[in-house]
């Protein structure tokens, strides 16, 4: 298992609450991401300092059973300025755990890795998880997608 130690950065972007419940987070998920680019929220974002997409899952109200936020946006400068109708989120220093989810996106090749994450027994903090969709992930038929899952 590859572990790293990733100073703290701040994203902005849009979010949304929910769970893995009753399946309810297959269907929020998408919705935001289909939100983010029908609004053209990447455009709205002016301190982005990548190009990365980064999708977070953050303020767990236990662990991946229970309710979580879920933001989907860039890497920014400082949250000095967050656009109306998005948020700013500060994930802290941290220690993670790196997994790959590789091939079709549409094959759900990022939903298959989580199942192996939730199932790896590993010690997570649940402080702040984060999938990274840069430039490795631009085809959508050979992906590949970075998954920092945070650590205690």
């Amino acid at each position: 298992m590859n572990t790293i130690k990733i100073d703290a950065f701040n994203l902005i972007g849009i979010s949304i609450r929910t769970t893995n419940e009753n399946n309810q987070s297959s269907v929020d998920i998408p919705a935001l991401w289909s939100r983010f680019f029908a609004d053209d929220i990447s455009s709205k974002i002016k301190n982005q300092i990548s190009s990365d997409l980064y999708c977070l899952y953050t303020d767990y109200e236990k662990d991946y059973t229970k309710p979580y936020t879920t933001l989907l946006g860039y890497k920014v400068e400082h949250l000095d300025i967050i656009p109306e109708g998005l948020i700013g989120k500060r994930i802290p220093a941290q220690q993670y755990t790196i997994f790959n989810a590789s091939g079709k996106l549409s094959d759900n090749s990022v939903f298959k890795e989580w199942t192996k994450i939730w199932s790896s027994g590993i010690d997570r903090s649940y402080s702040g998880d984060f999938e990274v969709y840069g430039s490795k992930s631009q085809d959508p038929e050979n992906a590949e997608v970075d998954i920092f899952i945070a650590l205690n």
